[in-house]
């Protein structure tokens, strides 16, 4: 059982994300997952910077901390070569410490180029097809390919890592988990689903399964859940919303529907650690095994003190048990 940490681009400045990542590694957190949007989800959240550039500093600033985007989409917005060259780069300045974290992408972030937007299964063909291209080039020869969505021609990559980027894919659903298996090295999710890890399994996915879990702390509970029903009501949001809506605004729009009940329903808000502990076990108990806690709002430096007071022995205690069920010893 691993612990990580969100870099919420949506809510953050490039330099505060930077410190966020330095203080993750000092609260003991092993990885980090990084957001990669082009809008955040309303306005109110206020940030989207360019995850390429904030990566680069990061890589400068942590030294153990392993870093993934959570998640990229390869397929429309950046070609999949560009794609692949730009992870390579990341992966170089990691030394061993990147992953890349990938998706099917929203329109929220995809149409910002006047492209149409597709089906879902149009989208998991093009996820299928841009992870060939980015592992042909990340092999480091001559490429040409000529598929159905993306053509390359005649491009190699220079500057690669020393050791494969492993790929991460997310998955909402059956479908893609299978894919998740067949194309990736890993699958993350923001839902503590167990069956989506079986469909994962049963279509031979092997590798770590990770998974998102929001929170909200503050001193008090009524003042976390305002934080987190004012900057995080899309959390509350259900379907494939997310997925098709191609504006903030519509997001804030769809979100008047919520109330404050709703998003603390989805959200473990308050000061109380069995309520963030309950969220993160019922995401153990589905069978993932890196678990990232996403805190909502400014006060991430309240969270980490909070998470390294409160959080951090019961979760030690929590991979023990887990470890011993699996009949392994503690590292």
């Amino acid at each position: 059982m691993h612990f990580g940490y969100a870099l919420s681009s949506e809510e953050h400045e490039p330099l505060a994300l930077i410190d966020h990542a330095v203080a993750a590694e000092e609260a003991g957190f092993e990885f980090a997952l990084i957001s990669d949007h082009f809008h955040p989800w309303i306005d109110k959240q206020g940030e989207s910077p360019f995850v390429w550039s904030v990566l680069g500093a990061i890589a400068a600033r942590t030294h153990k901390l392993r870093v993934g985007t959570g998640v990229t989409c390869p397929t429309i917005r950046i070609h999949p070569a560009i794609m692949a060259q730009a992870a390579a780069t990341t992966a170089a300045l990691f030394e061993g410490r990147f992953f890349f974290g990938i998706g099917t992408g929203e329109n929220l972030n995809e149409h910002i180029t006047g492209e149409r937007w597709p089906a879902t299964e149009i989208r998991r063909e093009m996820l299928a097809e841009a992870v060939e291209v980015m592992k042909k080039l990340w092999e480091g020869g001559l490429v040409n390919h000529r598929g159905r969505h993306y053509s390359v021609e005649n491009a190699r990559l220079y500057t690669l890592p020393d050791e494969i980027v492993d790929v991460i894919v997310a998955a909402g659903g059956p479908e893609a988990a299978e894919l998740a298996a067949e194309i990736g090295d890993g699958i993350v999710s923001t839902t503590p689903d167990g069956e989506l890890l079986s469909r994962y399994a049963a279509a031979g996915g092997g590798g770590p399964r990770y998974a998102q879990v929001t929170v909200c702390w503050a001193a008090t509970e009524s003042a976390a859940r305002a934080t987190a029903f004012e900057l995080w009501p899309n959390a509350g949001l259900k379907g494939p919303s997310a997925q098709e809506l191609p504006l903030p605004s519509h997001f804030e729009q769809s979100a008047q529907m919520l109330t404050e009940d709703d998003i603390a329903e989805v959200v473990a808000c308050g000061p109380d650690p069995e309520r963030h502990l309950d969220a993160i076990r019922k995401f153990a108990d589905a069978g993932f095994d890196h678990i990232y806690i996403h805190q909502v709002g400014p006060d991430q430096r309240g969270f980490l003190d909070f998470y390294e007071q409160n959080l951090a022995p019961e979760l030690v205690r929590l991979e023990a048990r887990e470890l011993a069920a699996a009949g392994q010893p503690r590292p």
